[in-house]
This record gives structure tokens, sequence and C-alpha cells, in this order.
């Protein structure tokens, strides 16, 4: 599986397209949650994603200091439904915490993790800050990871 990341200005056409055209069938349609996905926060992230066989297989973007909060963060976190069970997730975000370490410095990483993916999280050293609460009818926890 090839990994890239890339700045919103790199993305190719087709790429940008994969990546919004999966975002909307895992978060819009499969999980029945009308929302804006295009937030205007994709052109201040990073976007690491793995395609094979020019299908786009996951997906995670890695949002700058300030655009969603003061720490840096990870959103829209997912992995394509024909490749789910496969250990995909855990290796995707190391890959994300190893990229914001090493490449952009940093030490702390903030999150708005969907409550049943809590021991996930907890699992990559992620731990919750804040009470349950719902986000598009969604239960979610903010986390925050600190090496």
């Amino acid at each position: 599986m090839n990994w890239n990341i890339k700045k919103f200005s790199q993305l190719k056409v087709e790429e940008l397209y994969k990546i919004l055209a999966l975002r909307n069938k895992v978060f819009i349609v499969e999980q029945e949650c009308a929302y804006l996905d295009c937030d205007d926060k994709d052109f201040n992230s990073y976007h690491l994603f793995s395609e094979e066989d020019g299908e786009l297989v996951a997906y995670v973007r890695i949002l700058e200091k300030g655009v969603s909060y003061d720490e840096i963060s990870i959103g829209r976190v997912m992995v394509n439904k024909n490749y789910r069970g496969k250990g995909i997730s855990r290796e995707m975000m190391l890959k994300a915490i190893e990229f914001i370490e090493k490449t952009l410095k940093e030490t702390t990483i903030k999150i708005q993790a969907q409550a049943y993916l809590l021991d996930f999280y907890n699992s990559l050293g992620f731990k919750g800050v804040s009470e349950e609460y719902l986000e598009d009818n969604i239960p979610h926890i903010d986390m925050l990871y600190k090496k």
C-alpha cells in the first residue's frame, strides 16, 4: 500500500475527487449524517491517504494549529469499507502522529473522536478531555495526545 501526504495545493484533481467522494460516502451516506463536508479547513491541512489499484483505501486530514483548535488536530479519519478490519486505521494514525512529531515538531494533538472509538484512540495514547456530547447527532468526546 502506498501512502501519500500532501498539502491541499499539492493534491491532483483526481486525488481530491476520490478523497471528497469517500468522505461523503462514509460520513454522510453510511453515517446518515447531513452536514457540509467541504468546510474550508482542507486548505490549511495536510492530507494523508493511501491508494491501491487506483482506489482510495484510507484517508485522514491533519489540521494546522488554529484551524479547529489551538493544537494541531486530526480529523476525517476513515477507511474504505472494502478494506476495514485489516489494521489500516491504526497504521494510518501512527503515520499521522509520526508526521506531526517528526516533521511538524509538535507534541500535542487534539481530536474530536466518535465515542464508540474511545478504546481505539486510547490505545494510540489519546486521553479524553471532555464529557461526551452530540456532534451531528453522533456521540463524541474530545481527546488529547501528548508525547
